[in-house]
Formats: structure tokens, C-alpha cells, sequence
């Protein structure tokens, strides 16, 4: 790893049950570790209908899908506060 490179871990963890409505609910946590003291969770969830055929790795990935892109929202939040932070201006990010 050179001087400049940095690390940063998402853990995936995944978690199914039963849901009262019938067929079952995914629940999924993308963990992201960075080398400061940064540290955020996104969740995401997906649910099979009871009528569907059951394959959990569909489920697996749609709710670590919307885990990630809750994770993603959420570091774009955490940046711009950042910036904010840093220039005491507003920030606009563009796509």
C-alpha cells in the first residue's frame, strides 16, 4: 500500500425471517469503516411475496442493494457537511 492509498472496509450483513404477512423479509447492514474515526450503517430491506418462489439470494441482493445505496446517501450527506464545515459556505455537489 503506497503513502497516499487508504483502506476503507463495508462489511454486508444480512438477516432473514419470517414475516407475519407470509413469505419472508431480508433485512441487510452495508457497515463502512474508514481509517479516522469515521463510521456509518445503511439498511436496506426487501420482502418476498408468499406467492413467489423462494430464492433467498435474490433477496440477499436486493436489500444489500438498497443497504449500499442508503450508505452512499448518506456519505454524500456526510461530506457536504463536511465542506460546509470547512468553507462556512453552502454546498451544492453536482451529479
Amino acid at each position: 500500500m503506497s503513502s497516499h492509498e487508504k483502506k476503507w472496509s463495508v462489511d454486508i450483513v444480512i438477516d432473514e425471517h419470517d414475516s407475519e404477512e407470509g413469505g419472508s423479509r431480508t433485512r441487510a447492514e452495508a457497515r463502512l469503516r474508514t481509517q479516522d474515526t469515521t463510521s456509518l450503517v445503511g439498511v436496506g430491506m426487501a420482502r418476498r411475496n408468499p406467492h413467489d418462489t423462494e430464492i433467498p439470494e435474490i433477496g440477499d441482493e436486493l436489500a444489500t442493494a438498497r443497504a449500499l445505496a442508503d450508505l452512499a446517501h448518506q456519505l454524500i450527506e456526510t461530506t457536504v457537511a463536511d465542506l460546509e464545515a470547512a468553507t462556512r459556505k453552502t454546498v451544492h455537489l453536482d451529479a
